[in-house]
């Protein structure tokens, strides 16, 4: 029990005793004391407790010590902590989501350490934190553990985690402002030394701050000490550049350049439409199915989007697989997205079953070898495309770099046509506010002609 009914007395001098000198208090009804051989020593704790006292901190009744004290007392380790965040937030966490959890506190754990006196070499710390001590597996009893603690690792990982468990920082060493800084500074420099990207850096800060918030809720931390340091994490401009979006003609330039790469260019030729035309994520169209489509024979379909895809490696993954399949992004699990396709996205599809049928699960896309269709060859395919078409001049900017550039074009295309917002955001799978920051020049563009209509209607009642 905790209490701020605290009195603290002179020190008392006992000349028959070893430790002649007496400190005493009292916490509540409790009374305690300790004696010293030194007076100055006596004079010291003393000085301690009034401090506590003197910033309103509560005692303990059982131990007598301060709030604080008592608390670092029970405090875990930086690194055991962590590991217990990893094991809390691994079975809801997608397999992208382990692997940037992991990433994230494999950069930061290294700096909350007492001393680096015989530390291993970075890149072999990293390793063992990273693939460890930070990535789960089943053991023999099918119980999810740290993978060091199921399989036996190499001489230098297992050395490696013997230094950072004896050097790492008690968890209560996060009330330090200093060593919060210390960790947000090594959030936002890679390994060489040199700055990461801002992408990155707001990608690992909330790793950090969550973990820092689960040890407020387990009572390691009295609050979140993120509050006591004054580090902003970089800005980023998320506003897509339109400069180097493509319009209708260079998409379908691009799109058709696709399909003139050699049989995988033909396979693929459907997919990239289904990015462009239906404003799909790359990970939403390699689990497109046949079933997924509404295909008639004039006018415009549908597609039904309900998973996405994302290859992470077979460590992150429940099933071991390379791919993860997930619901859709930021959508409940068995969430749905209705989007009607255009005619010309129809007759790409009809004409791909036709010519390419469809693997034994009903998959439109895969890869040479009918496994799931790899980022890296559609990527090539893009890249071949993207240089039969662009300029040299063009090629050497970011203009449609990405396969995901098409669905920025599509997403421009629906603002720009006039299509509301809120439609655009619910057929593109985003939210409002997500919409608003990504597509604001577009969206802009688009209220000035809703403007210039509502300015014709208004002029055409008054010639009435």
């Amino acid at each position: 029990m905790l209490t701020y009914d605290v009195k603290i007395w002179s020190i008392r001098k006992r000349p028959d005793r070893a430790a002649a000198y007496q400190l005493r208090w009292r916490v509540g009804a409790q009374p305690f004391s300790k004696s010293y051989k030194l007076k100055a020593q006596a004079d010291g704790r003393r000085s301690e407790l009034m401090a506590a006292l003197r910033n309103r901190e509560q005692f303990d009744t059982e131990t007598g010590l301060p709030a604080s004290e008592v608390l670092a007392a029970q405090s875990p380790t930086w690194l055991a902590h962590a590991r217990e965040y990893v094991a809390m937030k691994w079975p809801n966490a997608s397999a992208k989501h382990r692997a940037s959890i992991a990433d994230a506190l494999a950069t930061v754990t290294p700096r909350l350490v007492k001393d680096n006196r015989g530390a291993p070499a970075p890149r072999v710390l990293r390793a063992a934190l990273y693939s460890w001590a930070f990535r789960l597996v089943l053991d023999q009893d099918g119980e999810l553990v740290a993978r060091v603690d199921a399989e036996e690792a190499p001489e230098p990982i297992v050395a490696a985690l013997d230094w950072i468990g004896r050097k790492s920082v008690d968890i209560s060493a996060l009330n330090t402002p200093a060593v919060v800084r210390s960790a947000l500074d090594a959030l936002a420099r890679k390994m060489d030394g040199t700055a990461a990207a801002d992408n990155t850096v707001n990608r690992k800060v909330p790793v950090f701050s969550n973990c820092l918030r689960y040890a407020v809720e387990l009572e390691r931390l009295p609050s979140l000490p993120l509050a006591k340091v004054d580090w902003t994490p970089p800005e980023t401009d998320d506003e897509i550049d339109f400069r180097y979006v493509p319009g209708p003609a260079l998409a379908r330039k691009l799109i058709d350049a696709v399909g003139a790469q050699g049989d995988r260019g033909r396979h693929l030729k459907a997919f990239f439409g289904c990015i462009y035309y239906a404003a799909t994520r790359p990970g939403e169209a390699v689990t497109l199915r046949a079933s997924d489509f509404t295909l008639p024979e004039e006018g415009w379909g549908q597609v039904v989007l309900s998973s996405s895809s994302a290859r992470v490696g077979s460590g992150w993954t429940d099933s071991g697989e390379s791919y993860d399949s997930r619901g859709l992004k930021k959508r409940a699990r068995r969430a749905t997205r209705e989007v009607p396709i255009p005619p010309v996205l129809v007759r790409l599809i009809r004409d791909h079953i036709k010519e390419f049928g469809t693997a034994e699960d009903g998959r439109l896309f895969r890869a040479v070898r009918s496994g799931g269709l790899l980022s890296k060859e559609y990527g090539d395919i893009w890249k071949a495309a993207r240089e039969a078409v662009l300029t040299e001049r063009e090629a050497k900017t970011p203009l449609a770099e990405v396969p995901y550039g098409l669905r920025a074009a599509c997403v421009s295309l629906w603002l720009e046509s006039g299509v509301s917002p809120a439609e655009v955001a619910r057929r593109a799978g985003h939210s409002i506010a997500v919409l608003f920051r990504f597509y604001a020049k577009a969206i802009r563009r688009n209220q000035h002609h809703a403007n210039q209509q509502i300015e014709r209607a208004l002029a055409e009642a008054d010639d009435q």
